[in-house]
């Protein structure tokens, strides 16, 4: 399954577990957090004020 914006950050972090690094680096810590299994790429960059475009750049995921 291709990864997108609405993908789950759980489901993020099973096909691409270096992404981690990435979030940490957005300050976001995902790896821990039990709403990440529900929460989509989109929805964490929009809970942390991030920018969602530049997140989905680092984390080499397209539009």
């Amino acid at each position: 399954m291709a990864l997108t914006a609405d993908s789950t950050i759980y489901e993020l972090l099973q096909q691409k577990p270096e992404a981690a690094e990435v979030l940490f680096k957005f300050g976001m810590g995902c790896v821990g957090c039990a709403i990440a299994k529900g929460e989509t790429i989109k929805e964490a960059a929009a809970a942390h004020g991030v920018p969602l475009g530049e997140m989905l750049s680092a984390l080499q995921i397209e539009a």
